[in-house]
Parts: structure tokens; sequence; C-alpha cells
């Protein structure tokens, strides 16, 4: 999101840091995701909510005769802040709400010191539909409903991850800017920045202990300059090593990557 629209995204940011204080942030982001989806069904209410030419208290008060009823005040207050932006696109008031929805579940993962599981709980989850043909299949198909994806995902992770993982990654199915997988790695992406750490996806031939994942986390932090969050991923291919990939950034320290390196200056 760019110019006008990512501003305006950052004020609604602000809103929800601002509405959260003593509300639920799970309820929060869950009835911002539920706005979404009505957003995302009527793309005449968008319109109306972003048309540069109507008055902000009229788009307000749209807002308030729609979801008063329905959400609590701290969502409502958020509406409302989201409703006197100006949007470069109809599309970008939905996207900056589900970013706002996310940030919110961040919080209150935050605010019950569990974002560090959160985080490893979708990363965890997104290897496991990775691997899995079905469930990357399902996920991935644009025919079945979210209803039906959101109901999946919580009957494999209701009880056996955080509330706040089993939100986000039901509302990462629904997959609006890109696949599955690519949401929530934007969904861990986001978590991360909260608390302005950097994301690596480290590869290892076997799994890292803590002290190896603390010391590994250390070296990148005065590398790059700031927190790093590990995700690690045990692949046997990479024989031994590790490959550390943080952005576009990619350190291959393999016992493969050398290989490789080798056979190509062997063979030109």
């Amino acid at each position: 999101m760019r110019g006008t629209s990512a501003q305006s995204q950052r004020q609604v940011v602000a809103a929800v840091e601002e509405a959260v204080g003593d509300s639920d942030a799970g309820v929060l982001g869950d009835e911002l995701f539920a706005v979404v989806d009505v957003l995302d069904s009527a793309p005449s209410l968008r319109r109306i909510l972003t048309d540069p030419a109507a008055a902000e208290d009229a788009k307000v008060g749209l807002a308030r005769s729609l979801f008063a009823d329905k959400v609590s005040e701290a969502t409502m207050a958020v509406l409302a802040a989201t409703a006197k932006q100006r949007w470069s696109s109809s599309r970008d008031i939905g996207d900056a709400l589900e970013t706002a929805g996310v940030i919110a579940h961040v919080l209150g993962a935050e605010r019950a010191g569990q974002l560090d599981e959160v985080e490893d709980e979708m990363f965890r989850f997104g290897r496991v539909a990775h691997g899995n043909g079905e469930l990357r299949a399902a996920l991935a198909d644009r025919a079945l409903p979210r209803t039906r994806k959101r109901d999946l995902v919580q009957s494999l992770l209701q009880g056996r991850s955080t509330e706040h993982t089993v939100s986000l990654v039901s509302e990462a199915v629904v997959a609006r800017q890109g696949s599955f997988e690519v949401t929530l790695a934007r969904y861990g992406e986001l978590a991360a920045e909260r608390r302005s750490q950097l994301v690596a996806l480290v590869r290892s031939a076997y799994d890292l202990d803590l002290d190896e994942r603390e010391r590994l986390a250390a070296a990148l932090e005065r590398t790059y300059g700031k927190p790093v969050h590990l995700n690690v991923v045990v692949d046997p291919s990479v024989l031994g090593g590790l490959a550390v990939q943080v952005g576009d950034e990619v350190i291959d320290a393999t016992v493969s990557g050398r290989l490789h390196d080798a056979h190509r200056r062997l063979t030109g």
C-alpha cells in the first residue's frame, strides 16, 4: 500500500493501539476481520466509504448505522477513524482493516506474554500446510468457501494453539493479498515489526538447540542491528551448516551449498 492509503493505514493502526486499552484485543481483532468480510462482499459499500467527495461525518454515520449494534465500542472507534481517512482505492480500506485486525491480535498476544508462542505456532502451521498436499490444496482452493476453510483450520488448531493463533491463521486462509503461505508470512512479519524485530528463515540439517539458537540470533543481531526472530526448518538436504534468509538476503553456509559451488566452478 502506498501514498495516501499508506498514510491512512498508519492512522488506522494508531486507532487500534488506542482502542486496545482495557478492551479485549482478541474480540477487537475478530470483529475487525468480520467487518472485512462484510466489505469484501459489498463493493458498493466500499466505494461509499472511500468516496473522496463524501463528507467525513456522513461516512462515519454510515459506518455507525451498519455496525454500531454489532461490534464493541473499541471496534466502532477504529471503524470511525477508518471512515475519516482518504483511500487511493476502495479495496485499500479492507486491506487496512485486515492489518488492523492482525495488529490487535499481536498486541493482545504481547500483553498476555504469548507473542513468541504465536509467531512460532503460525510458522509451524505454515510448514505443516506446505508439507501436506491435501491440506495445502484445500487452503488454496478458491472455490472452497472461506467459512469451510476457517472451520478446517479451527478443527486442527483449537485447543492446541493460543486463541490469537487460531484467529490469525483462520483469517490468513482467506488469502486476500496473496496465497495462504504469503499471507501467513506477512502476519508473522507484522508481529515481528511490533518489536522492531527481523525474521530469519534458517535451514539446518538438524533442529538447533536453545544455546545454538541464542548464539545465532545474537550474531544476526550484531550484523543487522536489530533483534532477530528465528524460524528454523530442519532440512536434511543441506547436509551440514546453515542457510539463513533475512528478507531478500541469503547467507548460504551449508555443505550442500559449498558442494554446489565447487561443482559449478569445476564445470565452468
